[in-house]
């Protein structure tokens, strides 16, 4: 079934065919080629609406490491094929408006392989049915979209951004890995479902609320919340196409999803709904406060998203309440705050993608982003106007538009926290209503902002005088959903039972009491009805004052903000990382050899003492022959000698005379095959190092070469001694049973009759192929530098 066990695949495979079939000289628009890689799996994954509607689900296996219990786990159920849906159509609008928005001037390759790149880590992610497995697609994103954000690398805001992007979401991905880790140690299972299953056994352990801890650290930082929004504003920077698929559809959705799977393991803990409504209703507050003085249109439209995705994450923490075990919790009522989350989720979806993309019309046809040099465009630009209209009003929670429908539900959800008695919502309940409606105030001035300021008033001709609307083919994506907009408004229920229910019944363990109540843009006069009527004549009056309270934000200091303390921690730890590393990086080999030998003898010398692991027995040992003593003696003298060589060829000779002895032990050790490999490496290495000390200049002595030569022998010795310590220990199995007898089993476990080829490629596969791909990788570094040597012959010619 391609919808899960291709889906995740096909966009990888997609963009290793872009690398390879790509031509920059065509009359046909890449783009054209890649959208039919969303939108196939979109039609994949909206064949099986019905069945998922009906209460099935899917899941596949595909084994991967099955010894450490480490397999590509996908599954399929409401709550993922919602979001399967939301990456697949929003990817395809996107791939749609890229095609007009990018010219084939532009690196398409490099562009369309890192979404397709992004497209499928999503789609692991939301389809994993395995912690790690989430886990490394979690990190994919974070790669994939650092690419995308930093595509037009030649500025310095795209690298800024993209870096900080990175830094704050790998930090996040590595509590989450943490809180992984331990949820899966106390569960005894890396699978989600069975971890869930067995959820309530899991509740009284002492790693259970530091998981969830964990855990919530990576979906906050995902998803930015605060105080962790700080990187999606600076990554505004990428091209438009790009920041209406990542920072509205997508990437940002990632914590929202994660939290929404882990409710029914988490949720009823008072820490879950605690920290994600209270970090969700600051987040939303503070994003829609800080949207309002934005002079940059993608910038308002960043902070707009940082407090809708606050909105939907504080309704998951209302949410929670549903699976609390007290008697006078409504399960229902609050069941229905999930059900708002998922249903605002769609509509944030479809209203901030158009929005992105009126955004980047705008600016391509203007020339300028700043709402201080616009005005008047609604005359010149019509559609454009019409699209943004539909997608603000809907954003500000206005009929007939689907924001309103999911606002409602907010307030409804709200309104009935501060009756509960638990959790001290008795006399801290009260706090939810309040902010979400100052919150939605802000919401409401922020969308009269960007539609009056750009839209109304004069027309300014010196910003470009030959302003015209966008091509129709533009214009279509933006337009779709706008179309989407206004037809979720009017048919609310068609998406609620076939995707948002059954997205509902995945996130609340079976047996959970689900509200069936249809969807209603009118439900009679309530407190609701009240509060939304509030916040349109508060938000006009703010707007139409805005003159006169605007100053408020000078309380607010740049200085004093976490974007200041993330680059104050940034620049402190790269100052210290420079001084730190100046210490010991002088720049002389024999200062980094010494560093690292003294490192080892000491960490070594306390290792042994602590575990008492010097304790040496030659009982049994074999006689010493004449030829070991001799060959021991040359070998002494030898690196003794080395010390006191007044050239380099003498010290060539030396070292390569020491090799070519332990070549003979091999032999006397009847190990021919390893004496032969050390006499190739050998005379290799000593070809190689007289071809290299040809090119360097005359040896000058250092006047403290005396001194030095004193140091490096102590240094030698105490080395050797070191080795020669442990190699005893490890000989008289004092610690550890010796593993020889695992790897005499050879050809049981591994059916090789060769023990030393079956360590190499059985038992050692890991470590040899990944000395295989450090060997692939140097070979990348020299064939770079050899083309880039020739490369720069050519131009020099030229």
């Amino acid at each position: 079934m391609l919808t899960v066990n291709l889906a995740i695949f096909v966009p990888f495979i997609a963009a290793m065919l872009i690398v390879l079939l790509y031509k920059r000289n065509t009359h046909i628009h890449f783009g054209w080629f890649v959208i039919l890689v969303p939108f196939i799996l979109f039609i994949s994954l909206f064949a099986q609406i019905p069945n998922i509607a009906s209460g099935k689900t899917y899941s596949y296996t595909l084994h991967w490491i099955p010894s450490y219990n480490l397999n590509l786990i996908t599954y399929l159920d409401g709550l993922s094929i919602l979001f399967g849906l939301l990456i697949t159509g929003i990817g395809t609008l996107v791939i749609l408006y890229s095609i007009y928005y990018l010219s084939t001037d532009e690196s398409l390759k490099h562009f369309y392989t890192y979404l397709l790149l992004f497209m499928g880590s999503m789609l692991g992610v939301v389809f994993s049915d395995h912690l790690i497995v989430l886990y490394v697609f979690w990190e994919l994103t974070s790669i994939s979209s650092f690419l995308l954000i930093a595509f037009w690398y030649h500025r310095k805001g795209s690298r800024y951004g993209a870096k900080k992007a990175l830094l704050i979401t790998v930090f996040g991905g590595f509590a989450m890995l943490a809180g992984f880790i331990m949820l899966a140690s106390i569960a005894d299972t890396f699978r989600i479902r069975a971890i869930v299953e067995v959820a309530f056994q899991l509740k009284d352990h002492d790693l259970f609320l530091p998981a969830a801890l964990l855990i919530l650290i990576g979906a906050f930082t995902k998803s930015a919340q605060f105080p962790f929004h700080i990187w999606l504003p600076d990554a505004m920077e990428a091209p438009t196409p790009v920041s209406a698929y990542l920072h509205s559809a997508t990437m940002v959705k990632a914590g929202i999803y994660l939290v929404a799977r882990f409710t029914p393991v988490f949720g009823g803990e008072q820490l879950w709904f605690w920290l994600i409504s209270s970090i969700g209703f600051i987040t939303l507050l503070w994003g829609a406060f800080s949207a309002i003085k934005q002079t940059d249109l993608k910038a308002l439209l960043a902070y707009s998203t940082v407090s809708q995705l606050g909105l939907v994450m504080g309704l998951l923490g209302i949410s929670s309440l549903a699976l609390q075990t007290n008697a006078t919790v409504n399960s229902i009522l609050f069941t229905q705050a999930a059900f708002a989350a998922l249903f605002h989720l769609v509509n944030h979806s479809t209203f901030k993608g158009a929005l992105f993309m009126v955004i980047g019309i705008l600016d391509f046809r203007v020339g300028t982003r700043d709402i201080r040099r616009l005005g008047g465009l609604m005359a010149v630009m019509p559609a454009s106007f019409t699209i943004a209209l539909i997608g603000s009003f809907s954003m500000a929670g206005l009929p007939p538009f689907n924001g309103f429908l999911s606002k409602e539900m907010f307030l409804t959800a709200i309104v009935h926290v501060e009756q509960l008695t638990i959790f001290s919502l008795d006399s801290l309940g009260f706090v939810f209503p309040v902010i979400g409606w100052i919150a939605s105030v802000f919401t409401f001035v922020y969308c009269l902002i960007l539609i009056f300021k750009t839209f109304f008033g004069t027309f300014q001709k010196e910003v470009r005088a030959e302003v015209k609307e966008a091509s129709v083919g533009m214009l279509t994506a933006p337009a779709l959903l706008a179309i989407l907009i206004i037809a979720i408004f009017f048919f609310p229920n068609v998406l609620g039972d076939y995707v948002l229910r059954p997205a509902l019944a995945s996130i609340f363990p079976a047996g959970t009491p689900l509200s069936n109540e249809p969807i209603q843009a009118w439900s009679g006069f309530s407190v609701e009805l009240l509060m939304t009527i509030g916040i349109l004549i508060a938000g006009v009056i703010l707007y139409l004052s805005y003159r006169y309270w605007r100053s408020i934000y000078r309380l607010f200091p740049k200085k004093a903000s976490f974007d200041a303390l993330y680059h104050l921690l940034i620049t402190g730890i790269e100052d210290g990382s420079r001084s730190l590393t100046s210490l010991y990086m002088t720049g002389f080999l024999r200062h980094y050899l010494a560093s690292v030998f003294l490192f080892l003898i000491v960490a070594t010398s306390i290792a042994l003492i602590k575990l008492k692991a010097l304790s040496f027995h030659f009982i049994n040992d074999t006689e010493i022959g004449f030829f070991h003593w001799t060959l021991s003696i040359v070998m002494v003298i030898t690196a003794i000698a080395i010390l006191f060589a007044k050239t380099r060829l003498i010290a060539i000779l030396l070292n390569s005379l020491l090799g070519f002895s332990i070549a003979m032990f091999f032999v006397l050790f009847r190990a021919p095959d390893l004496a032969l490999t050390q006499l190739v490496v050998e005379t290799v290495t000593t070809a190689l190092f007289l071809l290299c000390f040809y090119f360097l200049p005359a040896w000058k002595r250092n006047p403290l070469e005396k001194s030095v030569k004193k140091v490096r022998l102590l240094l030698s010795i105490a080395t050797g001694g070191v080795f020669t310590a442990v190699a005893l220990a490890v000989k008289s199995e004092h610690l550890f049973n010796s593993i020889s007898t695992y790897y005499e089993n050879s050809f049981e476990l591994a059916g090789g009759k060769n023990i030393v080829n079956t360590i190499l490629g059985d038992f050692r596969a890991f470590d040899t192929m990944l000395e295989v791909i450090v060997i692939f990788i140097a070979g990348i570094g020299v064939y770079t530098l050899i083309s880039f040597k020739k490369s720069r012959g050519a131009r020099n010619e030229d």
